[in-house]
């Protein structure tokens, strides 16, 4: 004799092990061929919460007063898109800037290593709640290395590419826009960071390198911060970002 032998888990504890690992919905309790009513309600309140992300206005004046403490200028400007319907209805107008916004960041145009963008994107709540405590961790580093940094831009009804049009109104050789991503069933508040080098009109999301979920359940401020300093470097030394750049941040420590 061996001694007793180990027992597989029961299918319901099995289950109960793999959702402590994910917040995906796996192994959901049936009431015949349908889902059982609390996680079908579950995703119902999911659901929604993804749906008001996307339509939640972005409180920019508070963010503001929040992004005051970084030490930077601030200038909050508007895209192309008039309002909410036609930001959603029409993406080409969130990548560009109104005209009186374009004007006001030629005002403060001069020579910079990179601008910063906070856009509301598709999740006005994750650019309010993510992004300050994210340049918060980045910037005393990119300052200790004397890095040129432009005034930050707050943009209403942004989308990834105007950080191109921030960038090249400020005269910026890079662009780092922090941005709400699209609200998913569970995560409506996930940050995007998107890092441009030399953007220009007809960049394209291939001269782009992503950082990706930033939120307190993926990827803290903290580490957010550490890969976005990482890429900046080594597109400044190599001028080039996107798929010639590889992130290799997880081999080395901001110094």
């Amino acid at each position: 004799m061996t001694g007793a032998q180990d027992h597989p888990p029961a299918a319901g504890e099995a289950w109960a092990r793999l959702r402590g690992l994910t917040a995906a919905r796996i192994g959901l309790a049936r009431s015949g061929a349908s889902l059982a009513t609390a996680p079908m309600l579950d995703f119902r309140l999911a659901h929604a919460r993804a749906r008001d992300a996307v339509h939640a206005p972005l409180d920019d004046a508070r963010l503001a007063e929040d992004a005051a403490a970084l030490g930077l200028p601030i200038l909050t400007v508007d895209s192309a898109a008039a309002d909410r319907r036609v930001y959603l209805m029409r993406p080409d107008l969130g990548r560009r800037l109104e005209a009186e916004g374009a004007a006001t960041l030629a005002t403060r145009a001069g020579v910079y290593d990179v601008a910063f963008v906070l856009a509301d994107g598709l999740s006005a709540r994750a650019v309010q709640n993510h992004a300050v405590p994210v340049l918060a961790a980045a910037l005393p580093a990119l300052r200790a290395e004397g890095w040129r940094i432009a005034p930050l831009a707050i943009v209403r009804q942004g989308r990834v590419a105007i950080g191109d049009a921030v960038a090249g109104a400020l005269g910026a050789s890079g662009a780092v826009v922090l941005i709400g991503e699209r609200p998913g069933l569970s995560a409506p508040d996930s940050l995007g960071a998107y890092l441009t080098w030399q953007p220009r009109p007809d960049s394209t999301d291939a001269d782009r390198n992503c950082i990706s979920n930033i939120r307190p359940e993926g990827i803290g401020a903290a580490d957010a911060a550490f890969k976005m300093v990482f890429l900046l470097r080594a597109m400044r030394a190599r001028g080039v970002s996107g798929v010639s750049l590889k992130d290799e941040s997880a081999a080395v420590a901001i110094g």
